[in-house]
This record gives C-alpha cells, sequence and structure tokens, in this order.
C-alpha cells in the first residue's frame, strides 16, 4: 500500500500500529506525512482554537466589538502540510484526499449529537471549475450527514483577499428555502482564517430565526 501523500510505501506493521493507537484515517498516508499535520495544542484561543494564543486573540476581539460573539473548534494548525494538502485537495482536485481526515472528523463532530450540520457553500462557477465541494467531500468521506441550507453568489477566493477585505467584504451568501430550520446549527468549512466567512454565515442565520449557531473548521 502507497501513502496518498508522498507515495511512499506504508508497512504493515505501521497499519498495524496505526489500528492499536487510532494514529490516522484508515491508513492512507504513511506515518511521517501524518506527523507533518499539527494538531492544535492546549494553549489556544478559547472562542476560535488560534494555537498558541493566551487569552482571546485580535480576531476574536475585533468581532466581539462588532456584537459578535465566536465559539468555534478546529483541529490542526494550518501549517506548511496542511495547506499543501489543501493545494492538491482543492486546488488540484484530487478527491481521494477527502478521505485521509475521515476518522478524526468523525469523532470530534459525534459530539454535535444536537446539532445539523451545514456545509460552506460554493460559488456556482467556483464549483463547476472544481466539480466538487470540498467540505462536503471531508464530511462524506467521514459518513457524516449534513444539510445544504446556504447557496453563495460570490465565486472570489477568499485566499485571493487582504485581510483587510475579508473582513469587510459582502461574501454573497443567501439562506435556501427550508420545510422548517433547525434550531441547533453547526457550520462546518475547511480553513478558519480570520472568521469572516462563518461570522457572516453566523450572523444571516441569526437574522433568520436559528437559535444557536456554532462553528467548526479542520485547520485553523
Amino acid at each position: 500500500m502507497h501513502c496518498l501523500l508522498c507515495q511512499g510505501s506504508i508497512k504493515p506493521k505501521e497499519i498495524f500500529l496505526d489500528i492499536i493507537f487510532l494514529k490516522n484515517s484508515g491508513h492512507l498516508i504513511c506515518p511521517s506525512c501524518w506527523q507533518s499535520f499539527e494538531r492544535i495544542g492546549p494553549d489556544h484561543c478559547p472562542s476560535c482554537f488560534k494555537n498558541q494564543c493566551k487569552g482571546k486573540c485580535s480576531d476574536c476581539l475585533y468581532w466581539e466589538k462588532k456584537g459578535i460573539a465566536v465559539c468555534h473548534k478546529a483541529l490542526f494548525i494550518y501549517n506548511q502540510a496542511m495547506k499543501e494538502y489543501f493545494s492538491r485537495y482543492k486546488f488540484q482536485g484530487d478527491y481521494l484526499l477527502r478521505k485521509v481526515f475521515a476518522s478524526e472528523l468523525k469523532a470530534c463532530l459525534s459530539r454535535y449529537k444536537y446539532y445539523s450540520i451545514v456545509p460552506v457553500p460554493l460559488g456556482q462557477e467556483r464549483y463547476e471549475k472544481r466539480k466538487f465541494n470540498q467540505v462536503e467531500g471531508l464530511l462524506e468521506a467521514a459518513n457524516i450527514d449534513y444539510i445544504n441550507l446556504l447557496s453563495r453568489s460570490d465565486s472570489v477566493q477568499q485566499s485571493s483577499r487582504s485581510k483587510k477585505e475579508r473582513l469587510h467584504k459582502n461574501l454573497g451568501f443567501k439562506l435556501k428555502k427550508y420545510r422548517k430550520y433547525p434550531d441547533n446549527i453547526l457550520i462546518v468549512d475547511d480553513i478558519y482564517t480570520t472568521g469572516a466567512t462563518l461570522q457572516s454565515l453566523k450572523k444571516l442565520l441569526y437574522e433568520n430565526g436559528i437559535k444557536n449557531v456554532k462553528t467548526f473548521s479542520l485547520a485553523r
């Protein structure tokens, strides 16, 4: 068996140890590649999980001044390994990589028993170019049910904007018509940067009567 990231061979002994210690999702990547991903440590922003942050970070303080309370959880640091992973998964279209973090996502999101999972949508133009929604791919690989409550008209990538633009730009989200909106919603994204995307969505949901909204991302 070969690692999906480096193409190196994964030895049977390594697979056995992964089973014992639950180290990675389905033994799709080798121990070396797995260790290149960094979990968020115990010292993090209590509101958004920014790593190595004592007390609330500047981004969360910014949102608080605007009257928006941040309640976010993330699993991994957006380090170089994670950046390269998303480059291959999202932008190069290596769809098989959606499975790499399946076990971790399943274990974490199973704790939100009374929440409806809602993925962040893509604009139509970007969806047609990519052929898949990367967040939906992550959820499906982990066998997590979700509902598509949101749509997006804006097709500009967040990664192409400056921090100031991300914080102030209208992101073009809309709430779809639904027979009965859930009371509790967990919005799921792939990466949390400034929080602009998720806070914009929270505001939209609260304005439409949703009672409780939390957010989650694989990386922060």
